[in-house]
């Protein structure tokens, strides 16, 4: 176990270099998926790994595939990754830890004079994040069957572009038919992370062993109320869509804190209202809320809350309500094989370690449902993600990658 070195100012060189291909002025990192930063990251990763000595290949909506054959290739191979993307104002270390970091456990096991008998194989998935359709994890939950083709190619930005159009104007033509994975194609899969909370760094604990990722789901709300000059419609005459969808963003939280349990947690993340001036009465409200708990039957309590409380607002301010269900996700149960392997590996290297369950939800959510499936967590300061200041040191990543490294390699035995 302890031949296997991994080279961690290599790794933090590439991680720093990857952070400067963004859309916004440095440190600020972001990459909104098929911009033009989103596919100089993809090209900057597939150099890695051609490197690497990696076998690179992509699927029509552009998850990239990174492999290293195997000693038996009639063995399903077994494999790990993360995404790339990052939404706007955020850091360099989200998702990126776990598709550089992959790299580098493959170069460390190499270098080892490792020979496993089934390949190893990196996935960077597309579109983790929801920036650019309002719907997170679209290249996973393809791949799973968790989202269809015909579904995916509804799927319109703000300004009316499709993911179609994206994708092809991206150079991924194919068609999205032939993209989902059939069932155990993998051996296993395993996702390196920051944790994106505190609990490591306040417990100094070194690795996070995840054995269940929370059930997430997203509504969209459109209104429609009537607009005005701000001066001469009366407030009696009011239909006005910003204060009908300011009424909807408490009612999230007041459904929410009032489930009973402690992981109901809900965020009206995205909140725009038309025509956007001082002195006109919002005639449009566009509401994008991400409500999950780690029970479903508490996360879908607080979800009907939210409608019905919707619904009556509308109603009451006379304002027209079209509201939309884009995702209501099962939690994940990890491998508890494949937790206890993690488990083994951290004691065998001496290094700390306690099981979680992730809050936040990844592409591992979707991979559960096709093969045998947990992440490795390390700490993040002050547990801050999704922000320019989010950091995790070199010395918490080493073990994270070192613990990565060593699954793969008995995963692939």
């Amino acid at each position: 176990m302890n031949s296997i070195r991994v080279d961690i100012q290599r790794l933090q060189r590439e991680i720093d270099e990857l952070a400067l291909i963004t859309e916004a002025e440095p440190p600020v990192v972001t990459r909104v998926l098929f911009s033009e930063a989103d596919l100089r990251g993809r090209e900057f990763v597939k150099k890695l790994c051609r490197e690497a000595g990696l076998a690179l290949r992509a699927d029509a909506i552009g998850n990239i595939f990174a492999r290293w054959d195997g000693a038996d290739g009639k063995l399903s191979p077994v494999a790990t990754g993360s995404h790339i993307d990052a939404i706007p104002n955020a850091g360099r270390y989200d998702g990126v830890v776990g598709v550089l970091g992959a790299i580098e456990a493959i170069r460390a096991l190499k270098k080892s004079g490792c020979r496993p008998q089934r390949a190893i194989e990196l996935i960077v998935f597309t579109a983790e994040e929801p920036t650019r359709f309002g719907i997170g994890c679209i290249g996973s939950r393809l791949l799973s069957g968790v989202l269809s083709p015909e579904k995916a190619a509804t799927f319109r930005d703000r300004d009316g572009k499709g993911l179609d159009e994206w994708r092809q104007g991206a150079g991924y033509t194919g068609s999205l038919d032939y993209i989902r994975l059939p069932k155990d194609c993998y051996a296993a899969f395993v996702e390196l992370h920051i944790e994106q909370g505190p609990i490591l760094e306040r417990d100094n604990t070194a690795i996070g062993i995840v054995e269940k990722i929370a059930a997430p789901s997203t509504l969209r709300m459109q209104l429609t109320g009537v607009g005005g000059h701000a001066g001469a419609v009366l407030m009696p005459e009011r239909h006005d869509a910003g204060l009908a969808g300011a009424e909807i963003a408490l009612a999230v939280e007041r459904a929410v804190t009032g489930t009973g349990s402690p992981d109901t947690v809900g965020t009206t993340g995205v909140f725009r209202i038309e025509p956007g001036a001082v002195n006109s009465v919002p005639c449009r409200a566009l509401l994008e809320i991400d409500v999950r708990d780690t029970k479903e039957a508490t996360r879908d309590a607080a979800l009907a809350q939210i409608e019905t409380a919707a619904a009556e607002i509308c109603q009451r301010r006379l304002v027209v309500l079209q509201m939309d269900r884009l995702n209501v996700d099962p939690p994940a149960i990890c491998d508890l094989a494949l937790v206890e392997t993690v488990i083994s590996i951290c004691r065998q290297l001496g290094v700390s370690h306690k099981k979680m369950i992730s809050r936040a939800y990844h592409d591992t959510l979707f991979m559960a449902q096709v093969c045998p499936s947990t992440m490795i967590f390390i700490p993040c300061r002050a547990g801050v993600s999704h922000r320019p200041d989010e950091f995790s040191s070199p010395e918490q990543i080493e073990p994270g990658v070192r613990v990565l490294a060593q699954t793969l390699a008995q995963a692939a035995r």
